[in-house]
């Protein structure tokens, strides 16, 4: 059975005063049967989890080499020689900003089970794929190409996200989330077996607070991997809690 997770993405946000939000989840009562995530910025990851408590701590990219002639990247080793636990890989961000495709995100996800960390990879589509009714054919030609044959619901979880709806405040409807995990789901267990199960798929484009217990009421909304709500840990914490009772 998939694990709930609220995973927060910082992205390019966060300097060490920002730590104080993170102190301030760590120490509330964070409810029993969900996992709490927060990826900071890599000069933060190391800082972070001396004091995340039960909150784990990721990366938000890694390279996909262990080591070697890359300036300015970060290794898998290193983001768990700092603490990290997880690593996002393959954000929109990353796929359009660095140009990296399915094939990179797979090479960095093999990269992050090889050195013990937990890869959250990210999929999803655009306003135009939706548009012209190819949705459901990129994210599974996504799923199968970014997900190595290694893949277990231990060591990778997938985080569906619209690129249509990050960041916008535009939300995917309640109909559009189902068809999208239910399907993401049958492919899974098409190609893990029972164990596609395990996987935990994660909804992610401007949830907040206000939206969060009806999304995490979508069947197979295992949880959410948050942006800009995740920053402060007051808009944080009631998404968690809405997780935590769905």
């Amino acid at each position: 059975m998939a694990r709930k997770l609220a995973a927060g993405n910082w992205k390019m946000n966060g300097t060490g005063a920002s730590l104080s939000e993170l102190q301030s989840l760590a120490s509330s009562a964070l409810p029993d049967g969900v996992d709490v995530l927060i990826c900071p910025p890599a000069t933060l990851v190391a800082r972070a989890t001396d004091i995340a408590g039960p909150v784990a701590i990721g990366g938000q990219d890694c390279h996909a080499h262990a080591s070697g002639a890359h300036t300015g990247d970060t290794s898998a080793d290193m983001l768990k020689d700092a603490g990290a636990t997880y690593v996002i890989l393959g954000h929109s961000e990353r796929r359009s900003d660095h140009g990296e495709t399915d094939a990179t995100v797979r090479a960095k996800t093999e990269a992050a089970l090889a050195a013990g960390l937990i890869a959250v990879v990210c999929i999803g589509e655009t306003l135009d794929e939706r548009e012209a009714g190819l949705t459901l054919k990129i994210v599974g030609d996504q799923l199968a190409a970014s997900l190595p044959d290694t893949a277990t619901g231990a060591t990778v979880v997938v985080a569906y996200e619209p690129v249509w709806a990050i960041g916008t405040g535009k939300v995917a409807n309640l109909e559009q989330i189902g068809e999208v995990h239910d399907f993401l789901r049958a492919q899974l267990t098409d190609r893990f077996g029972a164990e596609g199960e395990n996987v935990s798929l994660l909804y992610g484009g401007s949830v907040k607070p206000a939206n969060a217990g009806e999304i995490f009421g979508v069947a197979n909304v295992d949880g959410a991997l948050v942006g800009g709500a995740s920053l402060k840990a007051a808009d944080f914490s009631p998404i968690i809690a809405a997780l935590a009772v769905s």
